[in-house]
């Protein structure tokens, strides 16, 4: 018997990836897809528990998991990072340290 690819284990794997790039954005796209990741995960998991001789791609979910741990934490502590710059210095602080970065970078 051939065997099924387990549902939604690549679209978890991308997700993990996206939500580690996610960070970059001040957090919050990355939380997103990192959550969705680990609920497919975990529904993925159960459902090849039930029959693992039939499901094959379950390397893609335990892959995609470990990628939304680690892009949830990324994102989270970026998340505080920004919050923590919002209040130190204020929202015009913020964005003259944004403009500051930008013209030393030479963008």
């Amino acid at each position: 018997m051939e065997k099924q690819t387990l549902p939604n284990s690549t679209l978890i794997l991308v997700f993990g990836i996206i939500s580690i790039f996610g960070c970059c954005c001040y957090g919050v796209i990355g939380i997103i897809f990192a959550i969705i990741a680990l609920v497919l995960a975990q529904k993925a998991t159960a459902v090849y528990s039930e029959n693992p001789e039939i499901y094959s791609g379950y390397e893609n979910v335990k892959t995609g998991k470990i990628l939304a741990i680690i892009g949830l934490v990324l994102c989270i502590i970026s998340f505080v990072y920004g919050i923590v710059l919002l209040v130190m210095g204020g929202a015009d602080g913020y964005m003259d340290m944004l403009e500051e970065i930008r013209r030393s970078t030479g963008s």
